[in-house]
């Protein structure tokens, strides 16, 4: 005859064991999520470096060519105008890009929004004891 399951004793023991328990899944998920939202960080960086390098490599290509054939064609008449011009040009460029960059770094999410505002839900919980 099989005996009737027994409720699980009432006292401290227990309480500290739920406890105990909901803290380490608390942990658990806090984890997963900042695991979750690392492998995002990481392939966004992939991502942006990948382009920044076939963004650099054509700017630059197309900066060669277009030069050479600037000064090829001004060559005999007004080399070191077009050589002045063309090294005010890309330090002009250089300028643009540069602030454009700060620009586009200062409007990025920080990295484990998500997380951290996870665990400032759950500490709002905690003081409030819900």
């Amino acid at each position: 005859m099989k005996q009737p399951a027994q409720p699980a004793p009432a006292g401290y023991l227990a309480s500290l064991r739920s406890l105990g328990d909901g803290l380490l899944a608390t942990v658990q998920e806090r984890t997963e999520l900042f695991s979750i939202e690392l492998q995002e960080e990481k392939f966004r960086l992939v991502q942006m470096f990948v382009w920044f390098s076939a963004v650099f490599y054509a700017g630059m290509m197309a900066v060669t060519f277009a030069s050479l054939t600037l000064v090829f064609l001004f060559w005999d008449t007004a080399r070191l105008a077009v050589l002045g011009g063309l090294a005010a040009f890309y330090i002009i460029a250089l300028l643009a890009v540069i602030v454009a960059f700060r620009r586009y770094l200062a409007r990025q999410p920080a990295p484990f929004t998500g997380t951290r505002l996870e665990l400032k839900d759950d500490r709002a919980c905690i003081r409030n004891g819900s």
